[in-house]
């Protein structure tokens, strides 16, 4: 192992880039931080690719497995749980309560083929298309809506979305529903999504993950969303 820290995480801040830091900070894993810049388009270096060869981030090195590469926030969530949480602090033991950790493994799979998607292509039309296209905006923020009260009524009457306890189920959709505003879907009609918000923002690891590699405050953004936005836009590569 040539780090002296078991982990290097490549990320950014986006909505996908959060959930690892957050899972991270709440294991305890100490880390080397690579903060990958969509300007200079260090996703798409040939460095880059030999990690995650679909060019995007999160990715993650751990150099206590003989370097190995692990992409796709799911399956760093997945991995982090099997190496780095003997304890069961993020998930469910697949041996002793199976039921519970094949339910980890359905919201990790809810949120990863269905909000991220969904919530990504609202804001990419929203935000970032370099023309308006009603029918697009319309289309992917209702398909949002409609995910996040699938989340509503998970959450009646429990705290979290699996089980007793926190765990990488809820930490893969937070920072996505989290933004929900700046993608243009509001939380009015959730309340319990927002008291599960409130609930995960007060875990201090998990704030302090939140700020990896920098603190985006989305209620801010939107003061100043239109030139925000342009600046990303080119940054993304969606504007000239």
């Amino acid at each position: 192992m040539s780090e002296s820290k078991p982990i290097t995480l490549y990320t950014a801040p986006t909505f996908n880039g959060y959930s690892v830091p957050i899972a991270l900070h709440e294991l305890g894993v100490q880390y080397n931080l690579k903060y990958i810049s969509f300007k200079e388009k260090e996703q798409k270096s040939e460095w880059f690719l030999k990690i995650n060869p679909n060019g995007r981030i999160p990715a993650i090195v751990d150099h206590k497995n003989n370097d190995f590469p692990v992409f796709e926030t799911s399956a760093i969530l997945l991995y982090l749980t099997q190496h780095y949480d003997p304890e069961h602090k993020l998930s469910y033991d697949p041996v002793k309560e199976p039921n519970l950790y094949s339910e980890v493994l359905q919201w990790l799979c809810f949120a990863h083929g269905g909000i991220g998607p969904m919530q990504g292509q609202a804001n990419h039309f929203f935000r970032f298309a370099p023309e308006n296209i009603p029918y697009g905006i319309k289309r992917y923020q209702d398909e949002t809506a409609r995910l996040y009260s699938v989340v509503e009524q998970r959450l009646a009457g429990r705290e979290w979305l699996v089980g007793s306890h926190y765990s990488i189920a809820d930490i893969k959709s937070f920072p996505w529903i989290e933004a929900a505003r700046w993608s243009g879907v509001e939380l009015t009609e959730f309340p319990n999504i927002q008291a599960w918000i409130n609930r995960i923002k007060a875990r201090p690891d998990t704030h302090e993950g939140r700020g990896v590699p920098i603190r985006t405050d989305y209620e801010e953004r939107l003061k100043n969303a239109d030139e925000w936005s342009t600046e990303a836009s080119k940054n993304f590569g969606f504007r000239k």
